[in-house]
């Protein structure tokens, strides 16, 4: 099993890559995928899967204390003419489909979870307005389950918007026809207080495309599992992923990008930021390409910028290959502080420090910004971003 590590400043990982004879491999969760909440024992924080995170500041997501409550969360669907809008119970077809819980807090949001709602765009259907799906936190706990389903060659772009205070746990399925694309961006904007625990389950179609774009500003402690699957050969994933964590923050994304399917594609780049005591990050980045997906090409990448002391990154790429019939795999992993030379070079042209600093994290960041995609919700990024850089340096 690849053994986790804490990363120095300025010090790079280059993870771990294994070629496995059997299905069961390390770089997936212990426990088998299970809807039965009854089917993960409690955390203790010992497990591999958990032992980054902070289990005494999931208020009870966890260990199943947590009940679910009228103020828990508002959410709101703006969708353009031809979207349909349903709202299902948990018999529904589409629900689960995507994939299957892999933890006992994705479990529980399943199991708990009374109505679903679900968000269809009909086949052929090419959107030129996003959909806006907005989850307001009202002060209280909730359990979700969303689906967004893309019909054969439909093309969408879909943002999904938390803010308020909440203590959530939720499951979010995405399901892309043959040929369909789609752009998801997922903002965690929530405020200090905030607990949000998500799984987010990807199936791809043949030939299809899908794009998400992860970003988290906000909330005591944000855990996110990103997943990818593909059901035919030439289907193509892109995970994006933008975090800027505070003092006192944790913020955990754990991706697994499963190529069960030859000749698809996977691109993941998450970048991030540190800075006060106690702030914490950690990325796990794992990919397995099973035995019959020959032709697979895949490629991983973190990078963390740590702005002051006091703040840690746990960063673990992992790769796992079935097969030697691959077009390509790679992987790396980086956290540093400020460039020097980057920040010398500005500052000779007369730019003050405070100035030349907040044109370096821009830069580190611009390129994932841009992969939104919305203008809008761009503009609002790069004003948090400005907005972070202030307390920084003050």
């Amino acid at each position: 099993m690849a053994e986790a590590q804490t990363i120095p400043v300025g010090s790079t990982t280059s993870g771990q890559i294994a070629v496995a004879a059997e299905s069961t491999v390390a770089t997936r969760m212990s426990a088998p995928p299970s809807f039965d909440v009854a089917d993960f024992p409690v955390p203790h924080g010992r497990e591999e899967e958990w032992r980054f995170t902070p289990l005494e500041r999931l208020r009870g997501l966890h260990d199943g204390s947590a009940v679910a409550t009228g103020d828990g969360v508002r959410v709101d669907v703006e969708a353009p003419e031809g979207v349909i809008v349903e709202t299902v119970g948990r018999d529904d077809a589409r629900v689960g489909r995507a994939g299957t819980p892999v933890d006992r807090v994705a479990a529980q949001a399943y199991s708990a979870f009374e109505k679903a709602s679900v968000v269809t765009v009909p086949k052929e259907t090419v959107l030129t307005e996003p959909i806006r799906i907005a989850v307001r936190g009202e002060g209280g706990t909730a359990f979700g389950q969303q689906v967004i389903e893309l019909g054969a060659f439909a093309e969408a772009v879909v943002v999904i918007d938390h803010t308020g205070d909440a203590v959530l746990a939720a499951n979010v399925d995405y399901l892309l026809g043959d040929g369909a694309k789609l752009t998801v961006v997922s903002v965690q904007d929530w405020d200090d207080k905030a607990v949000h625990v998500g799984q987010h389950n990807a199936l791809v179609g043949r030939d299809a495309s899908f794009k998400s774009v992860v970003v988290t500003f906000g909330g005591d402690v944000v855990r996110l599992h990103p997943r990818v699957s593909y059901t035919g050969p030439g289907g193509e994933a892109e995970l994006y992923g933008l975090y800027f964590t505070d003092a006192g923050q944790h913020q955990e994304h754990r991706l697994l990008v499963t190529h069960n399917t030859p000749h698809c594609k996977s691109n993941v780049a998450y970048k991030g930021a540190l800075q006060g005591d106690a702030a914490h990050a950690v990325w796990i980045g794992d990919v397995l390409i099973e035995a019959k997906a020959e032709g697979t090409d895949t490629y991983e990448m973190n990078r963390n910028l740590v702005l002051t002391d006091g703040a840690r990154v746990d960063s673990v790429p992992n790769l796992e290959i079935e097969t030697g019939e691959i077009v390509g795999a790679g992987h790396a992993s980086a956290t540093g502080r400020f460039d020097d030379e980057q920040l010398f070079y500005l500052m000779a042209r007369g730019i003050p420090e405070r100035d030349a600093r907040r044109l370096v994290v821009r830069g580190f960041f611009a390129e994932l910004v841009q992969q939104i995609g919305v203008a809008d919700i761009e503009e609002r990024l790069l004003a948090k971003i400005e907005e972070e850089l202030e307390a920084s340096v003050a």
